[in-house]
């Protein structure tokens, strides 16, 4: 019998899925000022995440399902929004795992500088060591994220201890958003948009969790909680310093470990960092690899991507094809890869909105094991408020000159895409 995740294994994985700490946020205190980061990070997590937490809880505790989200809306809306649902989440996840190994090279070179010159072959060490955890096991990946998850909190709660005990007087900023331009506000957005999502991606392997209802309410409660402490924790520590937000962006937390507690507090940041990134790799490719098993299963990709291992029965075809895509990613810019990201993912969240509300009024007495408390009226209300933010991010992004037009460009074209390779689909199967 496979091993089965059980609710702290979940709720680390959960949490390196959504966030793996605060690494990626440096940014937000260029976009959106000290005033504007404050408010950013205190309203973003109510109109974005908890719409979409409540909706993963309620398909989820319906449908506990390999495949997660593209069954949720394959069997609600369709196949070919099912397909829409998979390719978008697929493109979207070959951005996303194409980070992780660069932010890995950033937070080591804390410790060899001369490192960046072989980013590219650690990188490809890092991707294919992730693959082959994934190809193992779900268990193993489990227990390496509980680890990992201690090396990244642990480092950002010494720094909060350290500053709160520091002496000096200092209390947060009002928030406000006066002053700071539109697509400033539109970047901060994607910025910290991008550090709050991927609850769904985690249902993809529901079947393989122990008790599913009950320990994914329990595991996304305790990830969601651990984030936003470590995020209010972070932006304490970062205002108490007063620290330079162009250094903090070029050089990250490991800079502001330095100022607060020297060398050894700066060299555990980093250490936080890479281990950050090994547990979001890993996390993330977990998902992701489970969603071109199920679509192969339906014949809109190859069946040989279903194909299990014989000894660990996962899906390493599907775990390999991811790897070999995301290798010739790397060379990307962390930015313009969340704006692709967001954009991509905010489509399918969108997809997933759709498919609670139309469950609700054609099957409103189907057993919910989690059922949120609201009318079809106020879940429209629900999800009017991501689906406009997510159009405030995006237009900031058009908004914004120099290079952040053309990212946001590639991920409209990347969403028309699912309707080209739809339509191929359909002209494959009328020939055979």
């Amino acid at each position: 019998m496979r091993k089965r995740l059980h609710i702290l294994q979940l709720a680390a994985i959960v949490f390196f899925t959504v966030s793996g700490g605060p690494y990626g946020l440096e940014p937000l205190l260029g976009y959106a000022g000290t005033h504007g980061a404050l408010l950013l990070l205190i309203v973003t997590p109510i109109l974005w995440d908890v719409p979409a937490i409540l909706t993963v809880l309620e398909l989820n505790s319906m449908m506990p399902v390999t495949g997660g989200y593209y069954q949720w809306v394959k069997k609600t809306l369709g196949l070919r929004f099912g397909f829409y649902e998979g390719w978008w989440t697929w493109l979207y996840t070959f951005v996303d795992l194409a980070i992780y190994p660069v932010l890995f090279v950033s937070y080591a070179s804390f410790f060899f500088p001369e490192i960046a010159h072989f980013k590219i072959p650690i990188c490809l060490v890092i991707i294919w060591a992730g693959a082959a955890l994934n190809i193992v096991g779900i268990s193993p990946v489990g227990k390496a994220s509980l680890m990992l998850g201690l090396l990244v909190i642990a480092p950002f709660i010494v720094l909060f201890v350290i500053a709160i005990n520091n002496g000096t007087h200092f209390s947060f900023p009002a928030p406000s958003l006066k002053g700071i331009p539109f697509s400033s506000i539109g970047m901060a957005l994607y910025t910290v948009m991008w550090n709050f999502f991927g609850w769904d991606n985690t249902t993809t392997y529901a079947e393989e969790v122990d008790r599913p209802a009950r320990t994914y309410l329990k595991s996304i409660s305790i990830a969601f909680a651990t984030v936003i402490l470590v995020y209010i924790m972070v932006l304490y520590s970062t205002l108490h310093y007063n620290i330079n937000a162009q250094t903090l962006n070029e050089q990250g937390y490991p800079a502001l470990g330095l100022l607060a507690g020297g060398e050894w507090l700066g060299a555990a940041i980093s250490i936080g960092g890479m281990a950050g990134a090994l547990g979001l790799f890993s996390a993330v490719l977990l998902s992701v690899s489970r969603v071109p098993q199920v679509m192969a299963d339906d014949g809109l990709l190859p069946a040989k991507i279903h194909t299990l291992h014989p000894r660990f029965k996962t899906p390493y075809i599907s775990i390999i094809i991811c790897a070999i895509v995301v290798s010739f990613m790397i060379l990307w810019s962390f930015q313009e890869l969340i704006i692709i990201d967001v954009t991509l993912y905010g489509a399918g969240l969108f997809l997933e909105f759709i498919t609670l509300i139309v469950l609700r009024i054609k099957s409103p007495t189907v057993h919910r094991p989690f059922r949120i408390p609201l009318s079809v009226r106020g879940l429209c209300v629900m999800v009017f408020l991501p689906v406009a933010l997510f159009a405030i991010a995006l237009t900031g992004a058009f908004a914004e000159d120099g290079k952040m037009f053309m990212p946001a460009v590639f991920a409209v074209a990347a969403l028309v895409s699912a309707e080209v390779f739809w339509q191929i689909i359909k002209m494959v199967k009328k020939r055979i």
